[in-house]
C-alpha cells in the first residue's frame, strides 16, 4: 500500500515539537485501543528521549478486553511508560489520567510550577474528545475526519498541569503495510487513499481467522467462505448489495462492514497482538537489510563503471 499521508502542515509540527521538547515534563501518546501498535508514531521515541510518557489506549469500549490488558503489559514493559485504558462513555475515568500524570513528575507535582505535558496522536485517534473531557469545556475541534487538529495550542487543566496540543502527526514513511491496512480499517486514513473493497478484504483477512462467530452471527452465515471475495460477496448478498443480474456490489458491501466494523457493531475488536508485532517488526528489519544490500551493490556497480 502506498499512500501519500504528509502534507505541509504535518511536517511543521513535527519540527514545532521538536522545538518546544526542551519545555516538556511529560508526554502522553494517544493511541486507538484496536491498533496500539499501528496508531503509534515511531517519531515519539526519538522526541522524548528519557521523559516519562503515558500511553492512552482509547476507544476500549470498541476494543477486545482481553487483547486490551495484554497490550498494556506489553507496553509497560519499556522504562518510564505507563498505560491507561479510557473510553468516551465513562468520562470520569479520564480524569485518571491526571492523576497519573501527577505521578510520573512527582517533583513537579509537590511544587508550584506546572506540569507540562505534550499530548500527541495520529488523526482521528480520539485525542480531541479526550482533551475536551480534561478541560471540561469545548476547545478542541473533533470529528470523524482525519486531521481535525490544525496547529498547536496550550491548555491549561486543574490539578496544575498544562497541555501541549499537537496536530495529528503521521510519518512520512510508512513501511510496514500491514500498519497502513488497519489505519485504513479504523479510518485513521482517508478513505479516497485507498478503496473500500480492498480495506474491507483485508478485514475480513483477519476476523475471519480472530473472530469468526462475530462475522457468522452479524451477518447470519452458517459457514465463512475460505477466500475474502466470496466472503465479501456473502456479506454484499445478506445485505441486498446487488446490481443488475445479481451481481453483488462489492464497494457497498465493503462499506457496510467497514462502517459496523468502526461503530463496534461486529462486537469488540482488536486487529493486532504484540506477538504479530513482532514478527511484522522483523519482516521490516530484513526488508530494510535487502534494501540497504542492494543499493550498496548499485553503488559499487556505479564506481566500477567510473573507475
Amino acid at each position: 500500500m502506498t499512500i501519500n499521508w504528509y502534507p505541509g502542515h504535518m511536517h511543521k509540527a513535527s519540527k514545532e515539537m521538536r522545538k518546544i521538547m526542551p519545555q516538556v515534563d511529560l508526554m502522553i501518546e494517544v493511541l486507538d485501543g484496536r491498533i496500539p501498535f499501528s496508531s503509534e508514531n515511531p517519531m515519539l521515541a526519538q522526541l522524548r528521549g528519557d521523559k516519562p510518557c503515558i500511553k492512552v489506549l482509547s476507544k476500549c469500549d470498541l476494543a477486545d478486553p482481553v487483547l486490551t490488558q495484554l497490550w498494556q503489559d506489553y507496553l509497560e514493559q519499556d522504562k518510564g511508560v505507563k498505560t491507561i485504558a479510557l473510553t468516551t462513555d465513562l468520562p470520569e475515568r479520564m480524569m485518571d489520567l491526571l492523576v497519573l500524570c501527577k505521578q510520573m513528575v512527582p517533583n513537579k507535582a509537590s511544587s508550584v510550577k506546572n506540569i507540562q505535558a505534550m499530548i500527541m496522536g495520529i488523526p482521528n485517534v480520539g485525542k480531541s474528545t479526550l482533551i475536551n473531557h480534561l478541560a471540561g469545556r469545548l476547545i478542541a475541534k473533533t470529528g470523524n475526519e482525519p486531521a481535525v487538529t490544525k496547529m498547536q495550542q496550550r491548555i491549561k487543566l486543574d490539578q496544575g498541569i498544562v497541555l501541549l496540543d499537537t496536530p495529528g502527526v503521521l510519518w512520512p514513511k510508512l513501511e510496514n503495510q500491514h500498519g497502513g491496512y488497519r489505519l485504513a480499517v479504523t479510518g485513521a486514513i482517508k478513505e479516497t487513499a485507498v478503496s473500500n473493497d480492498d480495506i474491507a478484504m483485508y478485514a475480513l483477512a483477519y476476523l475471519r481467522e480472530a473472530y469468526p462467530e462475530s462475522l457468522k452471527d452479524r451477518y447470519k452465515l452458517a459457514e465463512l467462505a475460505k477466500d475474502d471475495v466470496t466472503l465479501l460477496e456473502m456479506i454484499g448478498r445478506k445485505r441486498g448489495c446487488l446490481r443488475s443480474g445479481g451481481i453483488v456490489d462489492l464497494e457497498r458491501a465493503a462499506k457496510i462492514l467497514l462502517t459496523e466494523l468502526r461503530a463496534g457493531t461486529l462486537g469488540r475488536v482488536t486487529l493486532e497482538t504484540p506477538a504479530m508485532m513482532e514478527n511484522e517488526l522483523l519482516a521490516v528489519a530484513k526488508k530494510r537489510k535487502l534494501q540497504a544490500a542492494k543499493k550498496a551493490a548499485k553503488e559499487l556497480k556505479k564506481s566500477g563503471i567510473r573507475s
